[in-house]
């Protein structure tokens, strides 16, 4: 269910404005460009969140081992 989210429905979107943007005419054209773009900005969204919650795993891990060093009085390896 998450790659569909993350890849596939972005890509569906790009291929549909692609699509679109062969029609031809010029008002396809900027219809379709829209469509393309509304489609990366699907992906980059995703991307922005998988670079948060990364940040958050860091942070925890670091929460984590601070406290470790308290109790212990040594960081752990």
């Amino acid at each position: 269910m998450l790659t569909t989210i993350r890849y596939v429905l972005p890509a569906t979107i790009v291929l549909a404005g692609v699509v679109v943007m062969a029609m031809g005419s010029e008002s396809d054209l900027e219809g379709g460009a829209a469509i393309l773009s509304a489609g990366l900005a699907v992906y980059f969204l995703n991307w922005l969140f998988r670079i948060g919650v990364a940040g958050q795993r860091e942070r925890d891990a670091e929460d984590a081992a601070r406290e470790y060093f308290d109790a212990h009085g040594r960081w752990p390896d």
